[in-house]
């Protein structure tokens, strides 16, 4: 990775790709917006960033070296080649060639660790547009405001409120859940920063404590807020990829970046759920009379 101080703020140079939307809009994190020119907008530990790509440089709009080094370098995960990655993953498993051919310049972002907790509850039996809504009231109603927007609220502030004091997020049962765990983060019953380093299945453990976190939310925590690249989050769409498009694989095949896998598993997935459905509607409108 090189990077450049300029007018605009920081140009990057990577030796692989980045991808904005395969990256912003995959389902691994909900504060992004898309402006009409393909950028995005998002606030990031209360910092607010334009990120542009522009010819294969990256630039992030009005950032300034400090910020670049110890917010963004680290959360778009630059240092990491991912072409190294899916190599690695490919000479692992071959089965997966195809899965990581169909969506190149995707990257795990390295998210505040209870932003990502928060948001994945939101995210149980929900749909993105649906979880974005919710986000964006919770960071509205108890986020702190700047010039760009709100940031997201910390595990502190939630503990401070009653569940009919988050009624304005209209986000059901979750509520009860959104406290729960702000109240065992806040207390330090459930201590996010250590899951860092701690062996991972004591991460999950201590996740599943919280009301309403089962291993799909806690894989998220880990892979998405927490930057464990060998956690490995299972929902419908997974288990139906592995059970058909690649039987056989089982995550121990997958190695350290197990969690990049499941992206491009993820990807490739929905990608042949809709050509299969495009196949589908082509062959009844053939046969109509």
């Amino acid at each position: 990775m090189e990077y450049k101080i300029t007018d605009r703020g920081i140009e990057i140079k990577l030796s692989d790709r980045f991808d904005l939307k395969n990256t912003f809009d995959c389902g691994q994190c909900f504060r992004w917006t898309e402006n009409p020119d393909g950028s995005y907008s998002g606030i990031v530990r209360g910092k607010y960033a334009r990120v542009v790509s522009d010819g294969g440089v990256i630039i992030i709009e009005g950032s300034s070296e400090d910020d670049f080094l110890n917010i963004w370098k680290g959360y778009f995960d630059l240092e990491n080649d991912y072409n190294e990655i899916r190599r690695e993953i490919s000479e692992l498993c071959p089965k997966l060639v195809c899965a990581l051919d169909s969506m190149d310049g995707i990257r795990i972002l390295s998210q505040e660790p209870w932003e990502a907790l928060c948001s994945f509850i939101i995210s149980q039996n929900n749909n993105i547009p649906r979880i974005k809504g919710i986000v964006t009231r919770l960071c509205e109603n108890f986020g702190e405001r700047g010039e760009y927007g709100y940031s997201f609220p910390t595990a502190d502030r939630i503990a401070q409120c009653t569940e009919e004091e988050l009624s304005p997020l209209r986000s059901g049962f979750r509520a009860a859940y959104i406290a729960d765990a702000a109240r065992r983060v806040s207390c330090g019953e459930v201590v996010l920063e250590n899951m860092y380093t701690l062996p991972i299945d004591e991460c999950r453990a201590q996740l599943m404590k919280i009301k309403g976190v089962g291993p799909k939310v806690a894989e998220c925590t880990l892979l998405y807020g927490l930057h464990r690249l060998d956690a490995f989050p299972i929902d419908v769409w997974m288990k139906r990829a592995l059970s058909t498009l690649f039987s056989g694989i089982s995550v121990s095949d997958l190695g350290r970046y197990a969690g990049v896998a499941q992206q491009y598993i993820f990807h490739y997935s929905r990608l042949e759920s809709e050509k299969l459905k495009t196949e589908n509607e082509s062959s009844v409108l053939q046969h109509m009379p």
